[in-house]
Formats: structure tokens, sequence, C-alpha cells
């Protein structure tokens, strides 16, 4: 029996199993080959099929409901109760600390503090179970960290070094480097449906790179027509586009993957930022942070807009009361809310995803990357959850 058709069995044992409809020469023709590693794509057509609403693995039962915020400016991390809406915990990290990120097994929350300027970067490591910190971990420059498909490495992204670290994903012990040198900022990336590349942005060189992660070689740089500051991306839900946030050209750019070429543009609002899937795969949340500067003012023409991915088009756009930043977070377990760091005004803003209310949580001093959790999925693959 071939690879190929070895895959096609198993998908189609699991769509089975799982009481799905399913069509067995649709199944053949759509089955995704996979890095060895990884764990199959249940939906060809949808890749968050299981991070939807109610999906959360057994790994995560004994998680407290919590959003972790690391406070840039503030060296910390506010800890919020996400039944009462209130900071139940404060706690000192490592210097500047820009995201949370849960592992690839969901056992641990990482905190990225990439010591801007400095040389003592550090990884803390939280217990999602008890909220609390351990010992921090020395790492060069965890501006951000990913996770590659098949769990065997962390992706520290070392951005003033310009270079990926893969490194074992519980001790974090060095195991490789990838040298990206004309990628000047890199800090977002996300991972094609089949796992063999990722593409990150270079929010300095207004460009992305892509990764080849089985040879862990640099395949090419691909600069964008406007010209701008390149932030988050994330991927399509049947794979086949990039979307890409660009915080001067105010709108995300679609990039075919495969082909690495730039295919569209769609405005969005001022300063676009952060992208988060809603958890039926349907929608994309594009947090709009009011502002062209990496260190905007308070109160900005912030908002958040929302992309159908089946027309490509913004169908409603929700402006923050009062101005703000939204920055970066996730969406909540049962997709009923949106939760971002207020970066520029020391706020956490809960967005409804039906209407678009918003309510405010103060917190620490420059809230960046956090997370909210427990969020649904079989493995993350870093960043503040992006979930498969």
């Amino acid at each position: 029996m071939s690879r190929s058709v070895r895959r096609v069995v198993v998908l189609v044992g699991l769509a089975l199993t799982l009481g799905l409809p399913l069509d067995a020469d649709r199944a053949i023709a759509q089955a995704i080959q996979t890095v060895p590693g990884m764990l199959p794509v249940i939906d060809p057509a949808n890749l968050y099929s299981e991070a939807a609403a109610g999906k959360l693995s057994a790994a995560v039962a004994d998680a407290l409901p919590r959003a972790y915020v690391p406070n840039r400016r503030s060296n910390d991390v506010s800890v919020i109760d996400l039944a009462t809406l209130k900071v139940v915990d404060t706690f000192k990290v490592g210097i500047n600390p820009q995201h949370v990120v849960p592992s690839w097994d969901l056992q641990t929350l990482w905190v990225t503090n990439n010591a801007e300027g400095r040389t003592d970067g550090s990884l803390t490591p939280i217990d999602p179970r008890t909220g609390k910190p351990a010992a921090a971990i020395a790492v060069d420059d965890p501006y951000n960290m990913y996770f590659t498909p098949d769990g065997r490495s962390a992706i520290v992204v070392a951005e003033a070094l310009k270079r990926l670290d893969l490194r074992d994903p519980k001790t974090m012990a060095l195991q490789a480097s990838i040298e990206t040198p004309n990628c000047a900022g890199i800090n977002h990336g996300d991972f094609a449906i089949d796992g063999r590349y990722a593409i990150f942005t270079c929010e300095f060189g207004k460009e992305l790179v892509k990764v080849d992660l089985m040879d862990r070689k640099v395949l090419g740089y691909l600069t964008l027509s406007k010209g701008g500051m390149p932030q988050d991306i994330r991927v399509s839900p049947d794979g086949k586009l990039f979307y890409v946030a660009d915080m001067h050209a105010d709108g995300v750019f679609l990039i075919n993957g495969d082909a690495f070429r730039e295919v569209n543009f769609i405005p969005t609002g001022i300063g676009t930022h952060g992208l988060y899937p809603s958890r039926d795969g349907t929608r994309l949340y594009v947090a709009n942070r009011g502002s062209h500067k990496v260190l905007g003012p308070p109160r900005g023409r912030g908002s958040v807009s929302v992309i159908d991915f089946a027309t490509r088009k913004v169908e409603t756009t929700w402006p923050i009361p009062g101005g703000g930043s939204p920055d970066m977070g996730n969406v909540s377990a049962d997709g009923k809310q949106l939760w971002l760091s207020g970066r520029f005004d020391d706020v956490v803003y809960v967005i409804d995803t039906a209407t678009g209310a918003v309510t405010k949580i103060p917190v620490g001093k420059e809230p960046h990357g956090m997370t909210v959790w427990p969020q649904p999925g079989r493995y993350s693959l870093g960043h503040t959850g992006n979930m498969r």
C-alpha cells in the first residue's frame, strides 16, 4: 500500500469515527500529504476544523480558565479570570515580555522575554493548571516562538539576530539555527497546510521570507507591493492563501504560499496588526492598532475588521469606543469573545463576536501578545495560540 493510499485510509477512518459525511473519491483527491510526524489534516477545506468551539483536548482538561497578558514595559504578566473579567494575579517575568505562547503539547505557556537591546533574553514557563510561573530559561532574543508541525522543535524567533533558532520544545536546548539575513525584523509566521514550509514576516524589511522546514533553509524573499510594515500572518482555512497584516498599508495582503507571490490586497483599518480566525473557520478577525508607529499614542483610531474567508471581503468593522490600540490576543474557546491587548492604552479588550461590544480591563504597562487559555485544538503551532 502506497503512502498516499495509507493517508486516505487514515482520513476515511477518522471521518467515520467522528461521524462525518465523507465522499471517498473526494477524500482521495483532497488527502493532504503531511510531513512525517505531523497529525493528519482532518478536513482539507478547513485546517482549523479541530480548533472549533467545543473541541478541547484532554490535555487542557485541568487548565484554569485564564487570560495571560505580557506587559512589555512593566516586565510582568497580568492574569485575568475569564469568568469574572478581573485581574487575579500579577507576577514578574524577564525583561520586555512580548508574547505568551502555548506549547505544542498544550502543557506549558511560555512567556518570551526578548530583553530588547540586551543579552539576557529568557523564556518563562507558566503551568496552566496553577497559573503560576517557574524559573526562566536563558535564551537568545526570544521575540516570538512557534513549533514545527511535528512537535519536535520549538522555533524561537530571534528578531534582532535575524535568525530562527530550533530548540528542544521542553528543555529549550539549541538544536539548529536558520539564518534569515535579509529579513529585518523577523517576527510572525505561519505554516503550510502540509507542514513543509513556513512564511515569516520581516517587519522592518517590507518583505516576507519563506523557509523550508524539512531542509532547514531559506527558499526566498518576497517584497510586498505597497512596501509597508508586515506584521501577523495566518493561512486560509483551505491552505491556499496566506493573509498578511501590514501596519503601514492599512490592510491585509493575500499571498499564494506555494507560488510565493502576491495575489490581492484587502483594506481594513489604520495600523493593521493581528489576525485571528473564528472558531468555525469562516471569518478572520483583524486588529487595526490605530497607529502606524511601533510605539503609538493612546486612544488612537483602533478597530477590528471582520473578513469573510469565502468572499475575501470586510463584512463589518468594530471601532474601539473612545479610541484604542487593539494588538494581539485570541478567540475564546467558545468563539463568543475576541480578547486583544490594548497596547498603547494599558488595557485588555474583550469583544463580543456577535455584536462587537467592547469591555475594557486595566492591566500593566504596554500589554502585547496575550493569550486566552484553554483553547480548542489537538496541538499548538505557537504564537498566542495558532491551533490545529
